[in-house]
């Protein structure tokens, strides 16, 4: 963290010699006043100097990006473009490169790893409650799709043959697309079960 002790006159003139050592503007930093400093008699006579610290305030989302790039130093040599969108208190960074398979992992298993661990490290830097999605050059997509087909099959499955279904293992934003997928299905009734990491969605026939 980038900070500097300054003085001034006044609070505002030892906070304005900060910035400007710091090359910043107010409103980027945190202030911390050690000192208010005095006027003295006529303004000369057994005057002080007023004291602040003031820091470069920590970009939250800026943090979470540099873990992930620094994540992503232990699966590949090659370098890795992240690109970063923000909506509200939504965060996308989407991943490019050479093997991203492997940081793409079986059924998207290590990247699911390295969002959970982005959003826990973002959560605790900031003040506001952030949902991370970290992406590899289109793979949430091309799994959404995935799992749309499969809750539709697996729904008439259930159906056919009058019994739940169970799918097998997913992360809450994976549960929650299989879940819109079927909500207009009366024919059938989707709900999850179990504990994380294994909490997993059950189909079953309408009892309606």
């Amino acid at each position: 963290m980038r900070q500097v002790t300054a003085s001034g006159q006044t609070v505002e003139d030892a906070v304005q010699s900060a910035l400007k050592q710091l090359n910043t503007t107010e409103d980027q930093v945190n202030v911390e006043v050690i000192d208010e400093g005095k006027k003295g008699i006529l303004g000369l006579f057994g005057s002080k100097r007023a004291i602040v610290k003031v820091s470069v305030a920590e970009n939250p989302i800026q943090l979470a990006e540099d873990y992930l790039l620094n994540i992503l130093t232990n699966f590949t040599e090659e370098k890795v473009s992240v690109e970063r969108t923000v909506q509200g208190t939504s965060v996308y960074f989407e991943l490019t490169g050479k093997h991203m398979a492997m940081v793409i992992g079986k059924r998207g298993q290590t990247l699911n790893a390295i969002q959970y661990l982005v959003q826990i490290m973002l959560n605790r830097k900031s003040n506001e409650r952030h949902q991370v999605i970290v992406d590899a050059e289109g793979y949430r997509e091309r799994r959404k799709q995935t799992l749309v087909q499969l809750a539709h099959r697996l729904a008439d499955k259930a159906t056919s043959i009058n019994k739940h279904v169970s799918l097998e293992p997913m992360p809450s934003f994976e549960r929650k697309i299989i879940h819109s997928a079927l909500q207009d299905n009366q024919k059938i009734e989707t709900y999850s079960d179990g504990t994380d990491p294994h909490r997993h969605v059950v189909i079953r026939p309408s009892k309606r």
